[in-house]
């Protein structure tokens, strides 16, 4: 059996995203995975930001790492992804039937996305009694693997409760946008009221729970790892010097500036409308090309044939270091930032340390939510896999 890795630290330096743990969590995972659980250092693929030495992680590169990983597994092999940085979501195409109503999405160093339907890709292509592990310490985490059987989490849109105006809609992200806004990523009682979400279990409402009081330790650094739409519209402006950019344009201006080198989702999408675009009258071709995506009536004529549910791997199993419309924390308790570490990296490296390793999936998320809550953050880690997967133990 072979162990291995792709560890992603985003650090975003001298840019206005820049934070300060990712890359200290990457190297906490590294040593773990060799003094813990026992992978070899020329199995683990270390991409970071804040050193030359090292494969720097753009787009292109996560992508390339991530192919790599997956094409090398054998049955049973045991892969491991991990990724700290900013995450964002997009507002899902119209038509599109997603269980978030948006596109999760990590954001590589040269903001080429890579969303929640690139990850499901990925993981499909797991070779059959090999296991992946994503673990995303990042913002908009949840649902990260699209169509993932969400165990611990209130990520996914539950039937009867689908949210019609959700789609390319400027004016519902905007008021959606306002409302995270609102969300501090300590818990509510620090700043405001908030109606607390019930999970399904009952075991894990207890044992989250089970502290009446939280503890707030005085941060000297924080920050949220979550890339507003705004900023990440300002840094692709910089990019490209064009200044016409707006939500309803991101897809087009990611699929310009990265080519083939974009998401797959986002290369498809546009393929697709460029072919429509090439079968209607003369007069219709000079109209925005982000305008066009009115035509598009169902996700599976731009996918072909991709249907929720469907085939899809048992392999793949996600850790989310929060919800998908919560933020996740950049922090350090001892107010130097050279010594700052995601939240949710920080609790699983604790519970991995305490337990000797020996936890499974279910275990570390309850776990790591009650000890989260218990540190004064309002972030709750979700976990997304078959029901195979959740008392396995994590890792290995």
């Amino acid at each position: 059996m072979a162990k291995k890795a792709v560890l992603i630290g985003c650090n975003y330096p001298g840019t206005k995203a820049e934070l300060k743990g990712c890359v200290n969590d990457v190297r906490r995972m590294y040593k773990c995975l060799i003094n813990r659980y026992g992978f070899l250092e020329d199995d683990i693929t270390v991409l970071i930001d804040t050193d030359k030495s090292y494969t720097k992680p753009t787009g292109k590169n996560i992508r390339s790492a991530l192919a790599n990983l997956v094409l090398s597994g054998k049955p049973g092999d045991v892969l491991i992804v991990h990724y700290s940085g900013h995450g964002t979501r997009l507002p899902a195409e119209t038509g599109e039937d997603d269980d978030t109503g948006y596109d999760e999405c990590i954001v590589p160093c040269d903001m080429n996305l890579i969303t929640d339907d690139d990850f499901r890709e990925y993981v499909d292509k797991v070779t059959t009694g090999c296991k992946i592990t994503i673990v995303s310490d990042s913002c908009h985490s949840g649902g990260l693997i699209e169509a993932a059987k969400e165990q611990i989490g209130d990520s996914t849109r539950k039937e009867g409760n689908e949210d019609s105006s959700l789609g390319f809609g400027l004016t519902n992200f905007l008021l959606q946008t306002v409302h995270n806004a609102l969300e501090s990523i300590y818990t509510p009682s620090e700043f405001h009221h908030q109606k607390q979400k019930q999970t399904n279990a009952e075991e894990i409402r207890d044992i989250e729970t089970s502290h009446e009081s939280c503890h707030h330790h005085h941060y000297g650094y924080l920050k949220s790892r979550s890339l507003p739409l705004p900023t990440l519209i300002e840094i692709l402006k910089h990019k490209t010097g064009k200044e016409d950019i707006d939500v309803g344009k991101l897809r087009p201006t990611l699929y310009d500036m990265f080519g083939e080198d974009a998401s797959p989702k986002v290369k498809k999408f546009m393929k697709f409308l460029i072919g429509k675009i090439q079968h209607v009258a003369q007069g219709f071709m000079s109209q925005k090309l982000e305008d066009a995506e009115t035509m598009v009536g169902d996700k599976r004529e731009v996918y072909a044939g991709v249907i929720k549910g469907a085939g899809f791997s048992d392999s793949g199993i996600l850790i989310s270091g929060c919800q998908s419309d919560q933020t996740s924390a950049d922090a350090s308790p001892l107010g130097n930032s050279e010594e700052a570490y995601g939240a949710c990296s920080n609790v699983i490296q604790e519970i991995i340390e305490e337990q000797d390793g020996q936890v499974t999936n279910k275990e570390l998320v309850i776990e790591a939510r009650r000890r989260l809550r218990w540190q004064g953050f309002a972030q709750k880690p979700g976990l997304y896999c078959s029901d195979h997967n959740v008392d396995v133990p994590f890792i290995c």
